[in-house]
């Protein structure tokens, strides 16, 4: 198919719609959960679920806000505040961690932000160390973090890995210094490749490099230079985040359309040839927007159908666990219930330091969301479900789940006609070309989606 013909189609599905990093979506949650909610699902996740943690540490700390940033973010200054904030965290985390299970192991820890590496290396030594003293770690555990390149030089990865950090996310955004400055981005301290060859140098690390299309003065060009630039570094996975424009809730980013963003028509074509490119050129397509090489654990997972995802991305599910989220903002992901932290950094300190939790808002799943919630990130991270399959690893009868899911093949008529799909009463299989909308799949099995002006970003 020919790329005009692919943006054709693919401006066909470019709705609104939930991005499924949790099921419910975010925008679901409410302030009717109260830490006390939270609370009883931490004890109650020892005997529910996955058993295996993954933790999540939220460095809200940025030296430099960027204009296209959607995250919790405040601005680097007193470093006491650095001090305080570490101290909070750590307490929060031997709070939750003492009424976890003794026995159960973490497989994962992530580190994002903010920019985790915006402040002292030793500050995330502490929380590392933290979690050494209370919990069991997996002896393959995979402790990542987000690294800004422009705060990253070999002492600093040297430090890092000091720390225990097996896994480095370096989010570059585009290597081009001109869009780099119209979004408020420093560029990389040290050139890409030496930090990447650096941090792989004693086989022990990997290594993701990060980007966003969609940026004011990005071209199709200059994207697919951004791709050939990557694949000659060769890192271990490659992320191409589209671009989410949502200035009511981000304020700063009306900042980006005083110079211009490219139109849903050059950012399909940017997302069709950066595949195209990536794909032909030793990399395998994993979910949404992640790439990774063939020997890579996401590539087999996907192979394997044993695909996961998180709020901090894809994993697998050797490496996954229930997330127990902390710090500003951080949204714990557990057996039958999410927790999201205060977006304040004052009142979270407060609240902590008072003895309390920071739980601002939250949600409880029934049974039935909990199931509705497995089944759609199946679809989503292997581009699959079969119905009997899923049914007997849930326990649950095949009828009960398509009646659950409210699965009609007539709702997929369209996705089957345009070649996104293969559909049948045994269940669901998205070709290539549908996992570039797999998102507007998993809508038409969600029986709850409830969609509202300014609720959801575009699908593509």
């Amino acid at each position: 198919m020919h790329t005009e013909e692919i943006k054709s189609l693919l401006l066909k599905y470019n709705q609104a719609g939930p991005r499924y990093t949790s099921y419910p979506p975010a925008n679901h949650f409410t302030t009717d959960f109260t830490s006390a909610d939270y609370l009883k699902s931490v004890k109650s996740s020892d005997s529910n679920g996955n058993q295996s943690i993954s933790l999540y540490f939220h460095i809200p700390f940025c030296s430099r806000i960027c204009f296209f940033c959607g995250c919790t973010t405040n601005k680097l200054t007193a470093e006491e505040l650095v001090q305080q904030y570490i101290n909070a965290v750590i307490k929060e985390f031997r709070y939750i961690s003492s009424s976890i299970d003794k026995r159960r192991e973490v497989t994962q820890i992530h580190f994002g932000g903010g920019t985790p590496n915006a402040i002292d290396s030793l500050y995330l030594k502490q929380i590392i160390d933290s979690v050494k003293s209370e919990l069991k770690l997996n002896s393959n555990a995979e402790i990542a973090i987000e690294c800004n390149p422009a705060y990253l030089d070999k002492s600093d990865i040297d430090a890092l890995k000091s720390a225990g950090f097996n896994r480095f996310s370096l989010g570059i955004q585009d290597f081009n210094p001109e869009v780099l400055k119209v979004v408020n981005r420093e560029q990389s301290k040290l050139p890409v490749k030496t930090l990447v060859d650096y941090i792989r140098d004693d086989g022990a690390a990997s290594v993701n490099l990060d980007f966003i299309y969609g940026l004011p003065k990005q071209t199709v060009e200059s994207f697919l230079e951004n791709m050939r630039m990557a694949a000659e570094i060769k890192p271990d996975r490659l992320v191409t985040f589209s671009y989410a424009h949502v200035p009511w809730v981000k304020k700063a980013q009306h900042i980006l359309e005083k110079t211009g963003l490219p139109s849903a028509d050059i950012k399909l074509e940017m997302l069709v040839e950066g595949y195209r490119y990536l794909t032909n050129n030793g990399y395998t397509a994993v979910g949404m927007d992640h790439y990774a090489r063939p020997d890579d654990s996401l590539a087999i997972a996907l192979e394997e159908g044993t695909l996961h995802r998180n709020f901090q991305g894809y994993c697998t599910r050797e490496t996954t666990g229930q997330v127990f989220a902390f710090g500003l903002s951080a949204i714990s992901q557990l057996w039958d219930s999410y927790a999201q932290n205060t977006k304040d950094l004052r009142t979270y300190i407060e609240n902590i330091d008072g003895n309390k939790l920071a739980v601002e808002r939250g949600y409880r799943l029934n049974n039935e969301q909990i199931i509705v919630r497995a089944a759609i990130n199946q679809l989503m991270c292997n581009m699959n479900i079969n119905f009997n399959t899923f049914a007997a690893e849930n326990s649950i009868d095949t009828d009960y789940l398509k009646r659950l899911l409210r699965f009609d093949i007539s709702n997929f008529t369209d996705f089957e006609n345009d070649g996104l799909v293969k559909v049948s009463e045994d269940g669901i299989e998205v070709t290539r070309m549908g996992s570039f909308v797999v998102r507007n799949i998993a809508m038409a099995i969600d029986p709850f989606l409830e969609q509202r002006e300014g609720m959801y970003s575009k699908t593509i």
